[in-house]
């Protein structure tokens, strides 16, 4: 789990737009780029070339 105070900070790194949180995957998703960033062991990783593109 993220800390919700955490969430409500983080932006993408590549639009600077909103990201949701998807527990089940442990994942942070941008809608309007289509990316999903990962979370690993409770830590976002907050790069565009870590995150998976979505299709």
């Amino acid at each position: 789990m993220i800390d919700r105070a955490l969430l409500e900070i983080l932006v993408c790194p590549q639009c600077k737009g909103a990201l949701e949180y998807d527990p089940k995957a442990e994942e942070l998703i941008c809608k309007a780029d289509r990316l999903a960033f990962p979370i690993r062991e409770g830590i976002p990783v907050m790069l565009v070339d870590e995150a998976r593109n979505l299709e």
